[in-house]
């Protein structure tokens, strides 16, 4: 579930415990569950990060990257479980990988922690990493796109709203999750298309994304009802809590305070909206 905000309080998290540190051995724990991806394999990826220094912690689009001053970047995507720890696992059945650092600071290690084994580690040359996640391959940062750029992207597509905004070539870091809360606070009903919304409504459109995913990483993302996500201390974000329609189905909207909230699929994807609120 991890999106955009989940995965920037993850790199806020480790970031002043990790910054600085050489990583004194890789290792990888015995797990019996479902393997993650490696590439290249562990044992290249363990002797290549052995004794490098991490000079940065960084968030591309839904990912964790960790710039070594070899300057190749190690890049976590974890998908739809995947965690970045500091401290407490939610167990230790699922631990997938662990960075043992160099003692000077209170945590010892950074741990990545996957219950469902979708989530992935790579390491990449700096030619790999702009071929793989530069321009070509994602759209502008969410949080750093430009509001003309934002309109041009979107105006010239003729998919529904909500999927082109879960599109990570075009706009890079909104998952379907923010995407319901992003639309329902700009009054956007999900299957409109978006070539067809107003530039007027766009610029609003991309003003409320910064609101929402801002917000949501001030109260530290959401964790849902399986509990999965939790920060990099392994303690539940708050946003949950201010979630106006996602997963909220049959609810009274807390907007209007007239109609119910509507569960649609778009895309195979859950979306939640006020059919009063979001007029099409």
């Amino acid at each position: 579930m991890p999106e955009l905000p989940e995965v920037e309080t993850m790199v806020r998290g480790i970031r002043p415990e990790v910054e600085g540190r050489i990583v004194d051995a890789v290792i990888q724990p015995d797990c019996r569950c479902r393997p993650i991806q490696f590439q290249p394999t562990f044992r290249t990826l363990a002797k290549r990060v052995t004794g490098c220094r991490i000079r940065a912690v960084r968030r591309i689009a839904k990912r964790v990257v960790l710039e070594l001053d070899s300057d190749c970047s190690m890049v976590f995507e974890p998908r739809m479980t995947g965690l970045m720890l500091l401290a407490d696992p939610p167990d230790e059945e699922h631990l997938r990988l662990q960075l043992q650092l160099r003692s000077g600071r209170r945590k010892t290690s950074l741990w990545f922690w996957d219950r469902r084994g979708l989530g992935t580690v790579t390491l990449f040359t700096p030619d790999e990493l702009a071929m793989r996640l530069g321009p070509g391959f994602l759209g502008p940062d969410a949080l750093e796109i430009e509001p003309a750029e934002w309109v041009r992207r979107l105006s010239a597509t003729s998919r529904e709203i909500k999927v082109a905004l879960l599109d990570q070539k075009l706009v890079a870091g909104i998952g379907n999750l923010y995407a319901s809360e992003i639309l329902h606070r700009a009054s956007i009903h999900p299957q409109a298309i978006a070539s067809q919304i107003s530039r007027a409504k766009l610029r609003q459109l991309h003003a409320v994304t910064g609101e929402v995913l801002h917000e949501a990483i001030a109260y530290e993302g959401s964790t849902l009802n399986d509990g999965t996500y939790r920060n990099a201390l392994n303690q539940q974000g708050q946003y949950q809590n201010a979630h106006r329609v996602y997963a909220r189905e049959g609810e009274l909207c807390g907007n209007c305070q007239r109609e119910t909230v509507v569960r649609i699929v778009q895309a195979q994807r859950a979306t939640f909206f006020c059919p009063r609120c979001q007029r099409w």
